[in-house]
């Protein structure tokens, strides 16, 4: 019996499944962005959601872990630098899934998953668009 077990199987032996959430969460750092099945981002999400918290303690021991956990070392320094400066003052919910619809070949639920950017970046662009304009007067 699975008691308290939530990871999914997929179909594949134990090896194959990290290895592939490894990669999964490895190209969600490095692409910002994946689309995969339903069912693998849920799984994938979480795993993304752990290195982050994991990586917003910073020092050497949560980098090595990082690194323990993800295949490239672009992806553990692209982690530190770029993704947990933007995800301060979240606590958790770093990650959103968008639907897409059913792919054609086998009618597999696909999404996309991506970061959610830190609203304070996405402030300063909105209020210069929103900015009213001055006209000059006319000579």
């Amino acid at each position: 019996m699975r008691h308290q077990r939530v990871q999914k199987k997929f179909g594949r032996s134990m090896e194959h499944r990290q290895a592939l959430m490894k990669s999964l969460v490895t190209n969600l750092i490095l692409a910002d962005s994946i689309k995969t099945t339903l069912p693998k981002a849920k799984q994938a999400r979480k795993d993304a959601e752990r290195i982050v918290t994991v990586a917003r303690k910073g020092g050497l021991a949560a980098r090595r872990l990082a690194a323990s956990r993800l295949q490239q070392p672009k992806a553990v320094q692209k982690l530190f630098d770029k993704i947990v400066p933007q995800m301060e003052g979240r606590n958790g919910g770093y990650t959103r899934i968008l639907k897409l619809g059913t792919r054609k070949g086998d009618a597999a639920e696909m999404c996309i998953l991506q970061w959610v950017t830190a609203p304070e970046a996405a402030a300063p662009a909105e209020t210069a668009a929103e900015a009213p304009k001055t006209e000059e007067p006319a000579k």
